[in-house]
């Protein structure tokens, strides 16, 4: 193996050829041609390879007919690679065969030159190659960098959403006595046990941003009734009941945007909101409407049963009441852990689903750690991150 010329290039060149003549010969002819590029050359395949794994290339002119794996093993192996799969590669040839272009061709050769080479032609093929090779990783180098920024721009995109989702969960939450951080941690106890139950990832990340919205309804109960010191009498509970219904009418109402208003790359503003094809909406109008229904009935607003009612209505059924019992109302005063989980214990089966709540059991020293850390003092403020 011979190295020529290889120190501080931008591009650099393989050659694989088995006759030593031939790599003397190039190696004139570059060092006439005081060639801005750098040059290297491999007897054999295996070899080439070698000198692949350590080294960067631009370009390969490789020999077809050599002992043991030939050129067209090499392409072979090259456009299968992820590293190499669109370097630029140059066939050579002594043999006259009519097929054989179109066969290099087929294989994702980027031309074929035959032997004995002209000088001339070799070099302009390389200058080719080389500009062919820039240009790629120019290309290459655009699309990462379109790449990071659209990611940015999603990451930015998602944190906005979570922000206005998190606003909204506490316009509603801040005409009830509920504070802003009930929101939160039904929110993180959500995403925990939706995990705990092994859903797919995207399910659990969807039920940890629509969770929050689960009381959003409320905005539509009068404050006589939603602020009321003291216990709510029958009919004053049936109006309180409606936030449900209220709620998923909310989310699922139309928001008869008409106009044909259209996004970066096209695509209507009104289909990408389109109720019926939102996963998000239809998701957080299940929650809102069903997360006060009832394993075994006798629940509201539908009165509906098992398996029924949405999964995730179930999991953030789960999730609110542990925490309503663990937080202070004017109705009565924070209840214990060990009193908390002794009275859901008896609902077990009966208000709750068995599934849920058994990985609600396997999670609850992670749910006393998000009470703790998202407890009701001012300095929790807002949910901050997507983990």
């Amino acid at each position: 193996m011979e190295h020529l010329n290889t120190v501080d290039l931008k591009q650099h060149i393989l050659f694989v050829e088995d006759d030593p003549k031939i790599h003397k010969g190039i190696s004139r002819l570059f060092q006439q041609h005081q060639v801005p590029w750098g040059y290297t050359f491999a007897s054999g395949v295996d070899e080439a390879l070698a000198i692949m794994d350590e080294t960067d290339m631009d370009g390969v002119i490789s020999d077809i007919k050599m002992p043991g794996r030939d050129g067209f093993d090499l392409l072979a192996y090259l456009r299968s690679s992820a590293r190499w799969n669109d370097l630029p590669v140059v066939m050579l040839t002594g043999l006259d065969h009519p097929g054989l272009k179109n066969k290099a061709l087929d294989l994702g050769a980027t031309d074929l030159l035959n032997k004995p080479i002209n000088p001339e032609e070799l070099m302009a093929r390389i200058r080719s190659v080389l500009h062919l090779k820039k240009c790629l990783d120019t290309i290459k180098s655009q699309n990462l960098y379109l790449e990071q920024l659209v990611c940015q721009r999603t990451e930015a995109l998602e944190a906005t959403r979570l922000d206005m989702i998190w606003r909204l969960a506490r316009a509603a939450e801040s005409r009830s006595e509920e504070t802003g951080n009930h929101v939160i941690r039904v929110g993180y106890y959500s995403k925990i046990l939706t995990e705990e139950l092994g859903v797919p990832k995207a399910f659990s990340k969807m039920v940890f941003l629509t969770s929050p919205l689960h009381d959003l309804g409320k905005i539509g109960i009068s404050d006589q009734i939603l602020l009321k010191k003291g216990p709510l009498t029958s009919a004053e509970w049936d109006i309180m009941k409606t936030h449900c219904r209220i709620g998923q009418d909310l989310l699922l109402q139309d928001t008869h945007l008409r106009d044909p208003i259209h996004s970066t790359n096209g695509t209507l503003v009104q289909d990408i909101l389109d109720q019926e094809n939102n996963p998000f909406l239809q998701m957080a109008a299940e929650i809102a409407g069903s997360h006060h229904e009832q394993w075994q009935g006798n629940g509201y607003p539908f009165g509906i049963t098992g398996e029924e009612i949405p999964l995730a209505a179930r999991i953030v059924s789960v999730c609110d009441v542990y925490d309503a019992l663990r937080s202070r109302r004017s109705y009565k005063s924070i209840m214990k852990h060990d009193d908390t989980l002794t009275i859901m214990r008896k609902e077990n089966g009966v208000r709750f689903d068995p599934v849920v709540f058994d990985a609600f059991e396997r999670c609850l020293s992670t749910f006393v750690d998000i009470h703790h850390q998202y407890n009701d003092t001012p300095s929790v403020s807002r949910l901050t991150s997507l983990k």
